[in-house]
């Protein structure tokens, strides 16, 4: 593997090939399998846009040609900071083709994150659009290049700027078959093919290196366990670049068997349930937020929704009675994902019982990965404690790229990683219980911040919240609610806890103070920004003890 990586060992490698589970398959021999054999079959759906199977593997090689002329290399990483448009896929297949490495970057990203994204990975090139909203992606690569040695190209979806290069005149000439030009050596399937960043919401994130054999199992079992086949539209609402979205199932698992993507260009409730009208969407991805905002939206109800399955939920839990609402108003399976950009990733069966569907947070999409549950000692617990997840299989890394501290912490001596997720475990099915460090200590009393959440989701004035620690001299922490209200509603603290209590919890986990927002932070992967919410009642308090 590429220095700087930290190999499965030899054993296990070879007991994954000799399982069938490691296939010896590259990203793009995958999806050249399909195109052979469903040629002409709608791979991608971008406005008015279809582009089939054998125009997408044809455009993304004549890519991959053009930036090897370009002077692009295999092993060479590459920021990769697209949105949702049909660039980002040419771009990624071609750079997995040649052999070169994408960094995964989101589009929210800025100067500071994408800075530690190429300085960390020795990045030569910087795939950018030419603008999001109102930002200039471009000036900021600009200054990039500037303050980073290695960084030598810069790409844009759009206009580039001077000494910038133009993706659509790279890849300009590439939508028939593949002419008989001289072929591309073809990657390693062991070697890494794509590197995804860490969570990212309480420092800047670590690389994640992930190779072609692992990340073609990571694709296919979790297609498996969506129910993915040929007759599947998924709805890409959130970011492609993020492990969700692009192979947990995403993506990467439509394309390994057949199935049509439609790219939505926003993710308001005006925008994405015409589209599941239009081109009847069987599958959409979402996430807490999301799912809330739909759900309190009067527009579903105004779209034929017939051909909806399954609406999955990843990044966070989503409450039972949010779960519920999903069945009950749209008529599909709520599907929750629970999972890692390091690897495991679980996803409740769709024939799962009630208790399963609405409570739990899934079983592993793979029979050969391993669970712990383990308490801070590292002793295993049995089934029904909770405790923290440890994990280990044949496509959960082995350590960060280039980070041997934090891998000494990260990973167990026998190869398990930390997750820092509060589980219990019954059998194979998980139930979160929160981040480790969302567990609030309010003098010995551990409120879990997830449990809480849940309840006060069930209130009706309230459209999302989330519950986080804030300081106190005498208990260490207390427990404060961050609510935002539906329109027109109004809420607070005593009418709260008197909620609360009426659902018959202990009166110790009750939040001791309510913050009113008009909008959650969110992270770029569309989860809740806990860390901000932290940092900001700790600054409020601080204010008003020095008055």
């Amino acid at each position: 593997m590429l220095a700087g990586c930290v190999p499965w060992p030899a054993d296990d490698a070879a007991r994954w090939r000799r399982l069938g589970l490691w296939e010896d398959l590259t990203l793009g021999q995958m999806l050249r399998h399909t195109a052979t054999r469903l040629p002409h079959k709608v791979a991608l759906v971008a406005g008015e846009q279809r582009i089939g199977y054998a125009e997408l593997l044809a455009r993304s090689e004549h890519l991959a040609r053009r930036l090897a002329d370009e002077g692009l290399r295999p092993l060479d990483r590459v920021v990769l900071q697209l949105p949702n448009a049909p660039e980002f896929v040419f771009a990624f297949f071609a750079l997995v083709r040649l052999g070169a490495i994408p960094v995964m970057a989101l589009p929210a990203h800025r100067h500071s994150e994408v800075r530690h994204f190429v300085r960390h990975a020795g990045a030569r090139a910087l795939f950018v659009a030419e603008r999001t909203r109102e930002f200039d992606h471009r000036a900021m690569a600009d200054e990039l290049r500037a303050e980073c040695p290695t960084l030598e190209q810069v790409v844009v979806a759009g206009v580039p700027l001077a000494g910038q290069r133009s993706l659509a005149a790279l890849l300009a000439g590439g939508d028939d078959t593949p002419a008989a030009a001289a072929p591309l050596p073809e990657p390693a399937p062991d070697e890494v093919a794509l590197m995804l960043l860490s969570g990212g919401t309480t420092a800047l994130s670590k690389l994640i290196p992930r190779t072609h054999n692992d990340y073609v199992l990571n694709a296919r079992a979790s297609g498996r366990a969506a129910g993915i086949d040929e007759s599947t539209v998924l709805l890409a609402v959130l970011p492609l670049g993020h492990n969700y979205n692009l192979a947990s199932p995403g993506l990467l698992a439509c394309f390994a068997c057949g199935a049509t993507v439609v790219l939505a260009p926003a993710h308001g409730a005006e925008v994405v349930f015409p589209l599941i009208e239009r081109h009847r969407v069987t599958l959409v991805a979402a996430a807490v937020p999301l799912v809330t905002q739909w759900l309190n939206s009067d527009v579903p109800a105004r779209h034929d929704l017939s051909s909806l399955k399954v609406v999955q939920n990843g990044g966070a839990r989503l409450a039972p009675e949010l779960r519920r609402r999903v069945r009950e108003q749209w008529g599909c399976t709520p599907q929750e994902v629970y999972g890692t950009a390091e690897g495991l990733i679980n996803m409740v069966p769709l024939d799962a019982n009630d208790e399963l569907i609405l409570e739990s947070s899934g079983r592993p999409v793979c029979e050969h990965d391993e669970l712990r549950v383990v308490d801070l000692d590292d002793h295993e617990l049995p089934d029904g404690t909770p405790g923290e997840l440890l994990t280990r299989g044949p496509y959960t890394i082995r350590g960060y790229y280039n980070a041997p501290e934090t891998n000494a912490s990260a990973f167990t001596a026998d190869g398990f990683y930390r997750m820092g997720d509060v589980v219990r475990k019954v059998g194979r099915d998980l139930y979160t219980e929160g981040r480790k460090k969302d567990l609030i200590n309010r003098g010995g009393e551990k409120i879990s911040s997830d449990e809480v959440e849940n309840l006060i989701l069930m209130h009706a004035a309230v459209d999302s919240c989330c519950v986080v620690g804030m300081p106190d001299p005498v208990y260490g922490e207390r427990a404060c609610a961050f609510v935002v209200v539906k329109p027109g509603a109004a809420l607070g603290l005593r009418e709260l806890a008197e909620f609360l209590l009426a659902q018959r919890i202990a009166k110790y986990k009750l939040p001791e103070r309510l913050e009113l927002l008009e909008r959650m932070p969110i992270s770029p992967a569309g989860k809740i920004l806990r860390r901000d919410l932290r940092e900001r009642i700790a600054h409020t308090l601080a204010r008003e003890r020095a008055r």
